[in-house]
């Protein structure tokens, strides 16, 4: 089992990075680290005897002085080094570095003279190195203002505030989720092939789509009226249309947005609701469910879900994967309605009313019994 860390876990990369490893219990073990190891060298150090392999990826992106950027990134890459070194410890290093090497700007600029230090380190000591030279990296969760523009162009659609476009370049995409497994993939690599080798290598990760500002920002705005109005879920076709959505959604306020009320057609014949408007296949499913009982309690990574109750009273709880706040929701299907499950949210239903419990399940990937993309964990 490989010890591994990460420097920076609380980040956007981090979190999910932390996260997807915490699915594989038999092969990795995660050592826990936090920022403020940095500002103690003890811990610093015991933190680094603790792993085999250490992920890279603190570092300060933004800041009004350029020059406090290169110099914070420069000085954690050499107090990584110094602890390395005291304690005498080689873990394979992963090193995330940036597209932004190549322009003339200071961030860029302590991206990759860091990752000659660590290259000049892994040489020195007969370590291994991997430095990835990564595009820009979008997914659910990153901080607006400050990871990428799409995080920012969803945080503002889902709380009602106005997009703009600084400046209309084409930018090259990573999903947060792909280049968590480029990691992986390295490591495993390394480890089955190379694992008592110096191997030094750069790693080009290249982006799995591209698209101009103007044109990401005219789909998202198209993902904030149609399913802001109507509930209605969008093509999702390929992994770039999947991911983009998946993102979109973990901006909503699921506390004071959902339930998201149907609209309920009743004549002398009955009633009819329409769950899901879609431009997308999928696959819907129907439940019962008896008084007292929780179905779920588990979450997914990649597929997006729905859960529509129409008859009955529920309860959905949902909980972010690595952290304890819970979301309670009641829905009523008195008053036909539905709650939209995040991916990284580990969440349940409960029948909490006396007579059975109707409700309609879609989810926008066909059942496929040898990819469930499905992990259980109590809310």
């Amino acid at each position: 089992m490989l010890r591994i860390g990460i420097t920076g876990q609380p980040g956007f990369v981090g979190t999910h990075l932390y996260n997807t490893l915490g699915l594989y219990p038999s092969k990795f073990e995660r050592v826990p680290f936090e920022d403020a190891f940095f500002s103690d060298i003890d811990k610093l150090n015991g933190f680094v005897k603790s792993c085999d392999v250490i992920v890279h990826l603190a570092a300060m992106n933004r800041h009004n002085d350029p020059e406090v950027i290169y110099q914070t990134n420069i000085n954690l890459v050499k107090q990584l080094i110094a602890a390395c070194e005291s304690t005498k410890s080689t873990p394979h290093i992963l090193f995330s570095s940036s597209t932004q090497e190549e322009r003339d700007n200071l961030y860029g600029r302590s991206k990759r003279d860091g990752r000659k230090l660590l290259e000049q380190w892994a040489d020195k000591n007969n370590s291994q190195f991997s430095g990835f030279i990564i595009p820009n990296v979008y997914g659910p969760y990153g901080n607006p203002y400050y990871n990428s523009v799409i995080a920012t162009f969803c945080h503002q659609l889902t709380h009602n505030e106005q997009p703009k476009i600084e400046i209309d370049s084409e930018i090259k995409l990573i999903y947060v989720g792909e280049l968590v497994k480029h990691f992986i993939d390295r490591i495993e690599l390394i480890y089955t092939e190379n694992k008592n080798d110096c191997v030094i290598d750069e790693v080009q990760v290249s982006p799995t789509s591209k698209i101009k500002v103007s044109s990401l920002l005219t789909i998202l705005q198209t993902y904030k009226d149609n399913y802001f109005s109507f509930g209605e879920i969008p093509e999702l076709d390929n992994p770039a249309q999947r991911n983009l959505f998946n993102t979109f959604i973990s901006y909503i306020d699921h506390q004071s947005f959902y339930p998201f009320k149907l609209k309920l057609n009743s004549d002398q014949r009955g009633s009819f609701v329409e769950t899901v408007k879609l431009k997308t296949g999928g696959q819907v499913s129907f439940s019962t469910t008896v008084p007292g009982i929780t179905r779920g309690n588990h979450f997914h990574t990649r597929k997006a879900e729905r859960f529509a109750v129409i008859k009955g009273k529920a309860r959905i709880e949902l909980r972010r994967v690595g952290t304890d706040k819970v979301l309670s929701i009641d829905l009523d299907g008195k008053e036909p309605s539905f709650v939209d499950m995040p991916v990284w949210f580990t969440h349940n239903i409960t029948n909490i009313g006396d007579e059975e419990l109707y409700t309609i399940f879609w989810i926008n990937e066909h059942f496929d019994p040898n990819d469930p993309d499905t992990y259980f964990e109590k809310v």
